[in-house]
């Protein structure tokens, strides 16, 4: 074994219960949906979760879709497992998502116990585990009944698969739905994973005031707006970001009303002693029911600059007045939940 971590990785960050259960989460939570996946995972992202547990981030994030190609970064995540982090698993919070597009037919995507069963099978063998921390339902399914996603979740538990149960991107009606299901099940529903950030404020609307409600954790997933919270589109699109591969970010939402508002959250940030990104996450933060931020990351500069983000959590009423002019609505999220169910 040639890893060894810090020996006061727990000294550096601080955790947050995650909703009414004992667990705890770190303020941010490293995803490996962009750059672990491949053939082989690049020595840069491999320094990259070093790093993040040398600093005290505990939680691992993937999805059995996550690459490319599909299922690569936890096959990645699997090897790295097995070479450095096995003396580590019982410190180490893993979790996984089925939901989207995963294999050919009618049994690779969506919300029947079906597929969620057998994708989590795949992803535990991809990644050399015999359990994950947290299984997710990455989408609500408007044609399978809740019923049978809520069985599949609860048949995770009780097979000793997954130690929690959450979901993501549902809406605060379908949260209620599911929340109630599990119950039944004798389950608790321990985390929602939904999009969030300053230009995509929907949660705000009634699903934080849900979780808060049923004592649900919160873990958002794109606080920097897929990067589009940085500067780095400020006067051009760089050669290797998300909008100039328009892989999971369209160029054209890079618009004159978004550059704007960058120019001005950069004034409050350069004030804070902060980046933009910095300025972005520590301000998810700031609802006190918020568990966790995911960020993903191309390098351990830029993970580096996430994490010195939680040097400076606090903000003045006039701080938030002041970002409230610019923190506003985009459209760009992509993974919004229907509100016809």
């Amino acid at each position: 074994m040639s890893y060894l971590p810090n020996k006061k990785r727990y000294d550096q960050l601080s955790y947050r219960r995650c909703g009414q259960s004992g667990l705890q989460l770190p303020l941010i939570t490293l995803g490996l949906w962009h750059n672990f996946g491949g053939k082989n995972m690049s020595n840069e992202s491999k320094k990259m979760i070093f790093r993040a547990f040398d600093r005290g981030v505990t939680h691992f994030d993937l999805a059995n879709n996550y690459g490319p190609p599909y299922g690569s970064a936890e096959s990645n995540f699997g090897k790295l497992m097995n070479s450095d982090l096995r003396p580590f698993r019982d410190e180490l919070i893993i979790s996984t998502k089925a939901g989207y597009d995963m294999w050919p037919g009618p049994y690779g995507e969506w919300g029947s116990k079906k597929y969620l069963m057998a994708s989590l099978d795949q992803s535990l063998d991809r990644m050399q585990l015999e359990y994950v921390d947290i299984f997710y339902s990455h989408r609500f399914d408007p044609l399978t009944p809740l019923e049978e996603t809520a069985d599949a979740l609860a048949q995770s538990i009780y097979q000793g698969k997954a130690l929690y149960v959450g979901i993501s991107s549902y809406s605060s009606k379908q949260t209620i739905r599911m929340n109630k299901l599990l119950k039944e099940r004798g389950i608790k529903c321990l985390i929602h994973q939904p999009s969030y950030s300053m230009i995509n404020r929907w949660v705000e609307k009634d699903l934080l005031k849900t979780l808060k409600k049923l004592g649900i954790g919160c873990i958002v997933f794109s606080p920097l707006a897929q990067g589009m919270l940085s500067e780095k589109y400020l006067h051009n699109i760089p050669k290797n970001s998300r909008a100039a591969e328009n892989s999971s970010l369209d160029k054209d939402t890079i618009t004159n009303s978004y550059i704007k508002k960058i120019k001005g959250l950069l004034k409050i940030a350069r004030n804070r002693e902060q980046t933009v990104s910095q300025l972005a996450i520590a301000w998810v933060l700031r609802h006190k029911t918020m568990t966790s931020a995911l960020i993903g990351s191309r390098t351990v500069k830029q993970l580096d600059e996430c994490l010195d983000s939680l040097k400076n959590l606090k903000f003045t009423k006039s701080e938030l007045k002041q970002i409230d002019k610019f923190a506003k609505e985009e459209k760009i999220n992509l993974w919004e939940p229907s509100s016809r169910y």
